[in-house]
């Protein structure tokens, strides 16, 4: 085989082995903080079981959240393939919740957003035990904000049982998730989804409750619309919708080739 040849069949090599090589060597890295081999030792084998007894496959390497503001819930979704339908493994109770419904929008106003987001930082030291943050503002959020104001950021599902517009679910519950998307992470899936909704859409006392910001704010009641439709569509399909950004800053749920479609700016977070 010519030198050349050898050359280039290397690099390719390499150009594919190096993704997959980062990820496993962040799990690596991770757990060299006291923190994670304390979640580790915690609650691995104590994952793998429950796992076992959903006749879910372990490590998970497709992880999707969704988060309840008002009902104080946040369920982790997980499946072993792309072309797999997503099972439902927990639902974990958020502990403490600040603000009121609505999405988040500027710089201390104590909000936990709302919207299509995905997690951007593993904090392994965190002033709240461990922390998975998100991509809050996102362009959704950026381009729905007036430009002089400070949309905040720092936004993170952590440990402990306090909030200041993040999403607290305790030590314990944490760890579980930090290590299921450490998990994740490291088999390759880059963009884990996490969806935060108002309410859970069809309950009838979180509908209720909902009904008391109707007319209040007109643009949050267009969120909670492709909210809604989100929300239904994975319900129906166990499937993650495709959702993009306008240029208005409106989140659109992608619609069949034959449908027209608005400019769009962006796809967002719902990566499976």
């Amino acid at each position: 085989m010519k030198r050349w040849m050898k050359a280039w069949l290397v690099w390719i090599f390499i150009g594919y082995a190096a993704p997959v090589w980062a990820q496993q060597n962040f799990l690596q890295q991770q757990l060299q903080y006291a923190t994670v081999q304390m979640a580790y030792r915690n609650k691995d084998s104590l994952l793998k079981a429950e796992f076992a007894a959903k006749g879910l496959n372990w490590p998970p390497r497709y992880l999707y959240i969704r988060s309840f503001k008002y009902d104080s819930q946040l369920e982790v979704w997980v499946k072993s393939n792309p072309e797999d339908t997503f099972r439902l493994f927990k639902v974990y109770r958020i502990c403490a919740l600040s603000g009121t419904m609505g999405p988040k929008r500027m710089q201390g106003d104590y909000q936990v957003p709302e919207g299509f987001y995905y997690i951007n930082h593993f904090n392994p030291k965190s002033s709240y035990h461990l922390s998975l943050g998100l991509n809050y503002p996102n362009t959704a959020d950026l381009l729905s904000i007036d430009h002089s104001s400070d949309p905040g950021g720092d936004i993170y599902i952590h440990g402990s049982c306090v909030s200041r517009g993040c999403i607290p679910l305790t030590d314990s519950q944490i760890e579980e998730l930090y290590l299921l998307a450490l998990y994740a992470h490291s088999a390759g899936q880059d963009f884990i989804p996490v969806h935060i909704f108002p309410i859970r859409f069809g309950n009838p006392a979180s509908e209720e409750f909902l009904s008391h910001f109707t007319g209040i704010n007109p643009g949050a009641e267009k969120l909670w619309s492709t909210l809604r439709e989100a929300y239904t569509y994975f319900n129906e399909t166990h499937q993650l919708p495709i959702i993009m950004t306008d240029a208005s800053g409106q989140y659109v749920m992608a619609l069949p080739p034959h449908k027209h479609q608005p400019e769009l700016s962006q796809i967002t977070s719902s990566r499976g």
